[in-house]
């Protein structure tokens, strides 16, 4: 008896420091991703660049003017830190870097990228992306 009372505290102990690690240490990632990357694009001059193929790619331009129309009290979530957490969540962070370094050596087009990640992601989950994007670019 005492070992099945012992086993179930321990396994209550363990369900529930699981849970706080995974909810904050998502918490704690997103933020160090989120705080390095901006800090990165700033300080490297490729805000600058991201700006001007988005200005340049018509596609892309009325994708992320679809932001301005977005009302904000409907979305799931409305700072970098929230959308990356979500993005980790779902997508993941292995899948995002494969996209990225497809993206990058030519392998994978702006469309299929774009349909790997909107189908994982909700319609609202898109939109709020959009949103803190076009904050981030051009506010």
């Amino acid at each position: 008896m005492r070992i099945l009372k012992f086993l179930t505290v321990l396994g209550i102990f363990l369900g529930v420091a699981g849970y706080g690690i995974l909810h904050f240490g998502t918490k704690f990632a997103s933020e160090k991703i989120v705080d390095t990357l901006s800090t990165e694009l700033e300080n490297s001059g490729q805000m600058e660049e991201i700006k001007q193929t988005i200005e340049n790619d018509p596609e892309l331009k009325a994708f992320m003017e679809e932001a301005q129309t977005v009302d904000s009290s409907t979305l799931p979530f409305t700072t970098k830190e929230e959308a990356t957490k979500v993005l980790m969540q779902k997508v993941g962070i292995t899948e995002l870097n494969d996209i990225r370094v497809k993206l990058q050596d030519g392998s994978m087009t702006k469309e299929e990228a774009l349909q790997q990640v909107q189908g994982k992601l909700s319609a609202e989950e898109i939109a709020a992306l959009k949103v803190i994007v076009y904050k981030e670019l051009y506010e």
